[in-house]
């Protein structure tokens, strides 16, 4: 019988080009599954195949919990009573009694067929899978297969992969036994159904299908730099190139629109523009908002954000319908982009100095004529009137040195208080938040500036708030808020 065994193992991992280890685990779960049948209750089994030998044990065991959580008395034994038979048994671990082991012979023989063959099957997809994933091939071209709840089975080669229906360009009608690409932007392992996710509406499949269709990006001459889509309908693509001699955006185009048409036709007719990338932010925005027309840019480093100001004429074409011109702009370029007239970029800029202009009378004690001094020659905070080297201000012709010496001294001492009265703030919350695990000092530092001075303000708080205020993952934000939650659910 031990040598039956070893000969079966050996014939099905020639025939099925698996690891021998993989039939041994298939064929003892066929055995357990085979032992179980003896009892009238849910129990659990582990049946051990020796590796050289083909002998095999069957062992009945129950998870060691503790004496008063037993829930399952057929899977599980109290702690004190497992210790009955081993002393040093431990919470978590299993306490095992023999069993006659099951003649293999006698097994239900398509039952344990089914284990192994699955086992198997399991075990090839998995290799399959590997095989594919080693070539790292992102685009993905393949024949539907089936349509399954909207969502398209996509068959390439011994893989097949899901196209949900939401990663389907709008409109498009794509039926059984049409051939279709798509990129690959997920693999779930742990589906039970196609485990590679394809989609035709991210950025990535735009920029693979350029990389397909220009020799050029593939060589290193041209660069794909970003993109951004609004699928169905229009896209934006930023290209650099290495080489001064080649022009990135004819060559993208193509002879007579060639090569650009043959990704807009992939697209489903989506309009595609060519941007010219360039390591000028200001530069790229103008480009990516192209053709319209801007007279103005003021950009906001701190926020990551730009005022865009156009003319009347212009302030339709830079919007673009619902938005969409400035929203893909925005999405290619990473900056918050802001489109307004003339006259709305005045009116922001007065309202602007209205509010640094009360900020230096109030803070500064100034009157309204040194204040307005100060917001003519360009401060806006007073970080800047603290610490601007004291030979530019001394260029200010309106004000005397004695005058400007003393604005300064205010500004730094206003500073300082505000300062300490931060770190009296940090201090009075460090205690309390750094108590929670997972917190640190510099967290505490930042969550005190924004009035989060306690476990109970941070509780308060959703996840994307504190997020938004520290910067940190979603994932820790989570447990933080979670763990000053605890004391509501005590």
């Amino acid at each position: 019988m031990s040598r039956e065994i070893l000969l079966l193992v050996d014939a099905l991992a020639r025939e099925k080009a698996v690891e021998k280890e993989i039939v041994f685990t298939a064929l003892e779960m066929a055995l357990s599954s085979a032992t179980k049948k003896r009892f009238n209750e849910d129990v659990d089994v582990r049946v051990s195949i020796d590796r050289k030998s083909g002998d095999y044990e069957s062992f009945r065991r129950w998870l060691v919990v503790a004496d008063d959580t037993v829930e399952e008395p057929s899977r599980q034994i109290a702690l004190s009573e497992a210790m009955q038979s081993d002393p040093d048994i431990q919470l978590g671990a299993y306490s095992e009694a023999p069993l006659e082991p099951i003649e293999f012979g006698r097994i239900g023989a398509q039952a344990a067929k089914q284990v192994i063959f699955q086992k198997i099957r399991d075990a090839e997809r998995e290799q399959t899978l590997n095989d594919f994933l080693e070539r790292g091939e992102y685009m993905v071209t393949g024949t539907i297969k089936r349509i399954e709840r909207g969502n398209a089975v996509v068959e390439s080669g011994k893989i097949e992969a899901e196209l949900p229906r939401d990663q389907m360009i709008p409109k498009e009608n794509l039926r059984v036994g049409d051939r279709v690409r798509a990129y690959l932007y997920k693999v779930d392992r742990a589906a039970r159904g196609a485990q590679l996710k394809l989609s035709r509406i991210s950025p990535e499949f735009l920029m693979k299908l350029f990389e397909l269709e220009v020799p050029e990006i593939e060589e290193g001459i041209l660069e794909i730099k970003a993109a951004a889509r609004d699928p169905g309908s229009r896209a934006k693509i930023a290209v650099k190139s290495n080489d001064q001699r080649v022009d990135p955006i004819g060559t993208c185009v193509g002879m007579r629109g060639s090569r650009v048409q043959a990704v807009i036709s992939e697209l489903a007719g989506e309009r595609v523009d060519i941007i010219l990338w360039s390591d000028d932010p200001a530069t790229f925005i103008i480009n990516a908002l192209a053709p319209a027309e801007i007279s103005s840019i003021m950009v906001d480093e701190e926020n990551h954000s730009m005022d865009i100001v156009v003319d009347e004429d212009n302030l339709a074409q830079a919007i673009g319908r619902g938005g969409q011109n400035v929203r893909l702009a925005s999405e290619l370029t990473g900056w918050d982009l802001n489109i307004m007239t003339e006259e709305e970029s005045q009116s922001k800029h007065e309202e602007e100095t209205e509010l640094i202009r009360a900020l230096f009378i109030e803070k500064l004690d100034v009157d309204e004529e040194i204040a307005d001094i100060l917001t003519q020659e360009g401060f806006a905070t007073l970080e800047e009137v603290a610490y601007v080297p004291l030979d530019e201000m001394l260029e200010i012709e309106s004000l005397d040195e004695e005058t400007i010496k003393e604005i300064r001294e205010r500004a730094r001492n206003i500073l300082l208080t505000d300062a300490i009265a931060d770190e009296e703030k940090v201090e009075n919350a460090a205690e309390d938040l750094l108590s929670l695990e997972g917190m640190d000092l510099d967290t505490v530092r930042v969550l005190a500036t924004k009035g989060i001075n306690s476990q109970a303000d941070l509780a308060d708080l959703a996840a994307d708030d504190l997020v938004e205020m520290t910067g940190m993952e979603i994932e820790r934000a989570n447990k933080l808020i979670m763990k000053a939650r605890e004391p509501w659910f005590v």
